[in-house]
């Protein structure tokens, strides 16, 4: 079984993260990036379906030269290749344009993938509909948010759960699933997986390399711009409840006064 799967290379959330005052993306310059972590989790189920019925896997981003730093994680892990689409015209690129340049970078593998996994969304926009987008622009099925995945004969069953129930959906291969943080716990490189990555092929394509014109993305063709931001506002000093003996009154009162009870 041919496994792709689509990480994105990310701001890392522990930082201070902002964006360019020059074109209001988001300024990597002084932010150490990442691989997603909820990536990870595709990655790691990717890893498991290989182990239960062979086959292999390869990490597809796109992003700027530092984004190989994505998929050298997700190769450390036990991903047998990688391919990295790298083009200055991609800066800026929204959803609908990141979604067209992963198409047409699957497009061209060979052989065509058995499934498709990402993660349920990326840790720096959170927006989730990119893996839908790439689905449609595939002609593929796509089932989102599962917290388990069983591969079956020709086809995939997942578990999507809600708040008040669960349901299971089976779609027939090839397909795209988006995953969850609760399907698995992705493993830890060990120092064998960080040596066997250095060895392992990385494909570095351009625009030209999948048939993107540059006018089709990048931030002046994005569907969605930042049009404007501003810094969060410091966080005021809570208000402090004394406890005389009426602790419990007073804080009742607090929670009353601004309807959480």
């Amino acid at each position: 079984m041919n496994i792709v799967v689509c990480v994105k290379y990310v701001p890392d959330a522990q930082a201070d993260r902002t964006f360019s005052d020059s074109d209001k993306t988001t300024d990597r310059s002084n932010v150490a990036g990442l691989l997603s972590e909820l990536d990870e989790y595709a990655v790691e189920e990717a890893l498991k379906i290989k182990e239960a019925h062979d086959g292999e896997v390869t990490v597809l981003t796109i992003g700027p030269a530092e984004a190989a730093d994505a998929t050298k994680k997700a190769l450390q892990m036990g991903a047998d290749k990688a391919v990295h689409v790298k083009d200055d015209a991609i800066h800026g690129s929204d959803a609908g344009a990141t979604s067209l340049l992963l198409a047409r970078a699957i497009a061209k593998l060979d052989p065509q993938p058995d499934l498709v996994l990402t993660g349920m969304a990326s840790t720096d926009g959170t927006m989730g509909v990119v893996p839908t987008m790439l689905a449609e622009r595939l002609g593929l099925p796509a089932v989102t948010y599962a917290s388990e995945l069983t591969v079956t004969e020709g086809a995939v069953s997942v578990r999507r759960d809600g708040d008040l129930a669960s349901q299971t959906i089976e779609a027939s291969l090839p397909a795209l699933v988006s995953v969850t943080d609760q399907i698995n716990e992705p493993r830890y490189p060990s120092f064998k997986g960080i040596m066997a990555a250095k060895k392992k092929p990385v494909d570095t394509w351009s625009l030209s390399d999948i048939g993107v014109d540059a006018g089709e993305v990048g931030l002046g063709s994005s569907w969605t711009t930042v049009e404007s931001f501003a810094a969060r506002p410091p966080r005021q000093q809570g208000t402090i409840v004394a406890d005389e003996g009426d602790g419990g009154q007073k804080l009742a009162a607090f929670l009353a006064e601004h309807k959480f009870v």
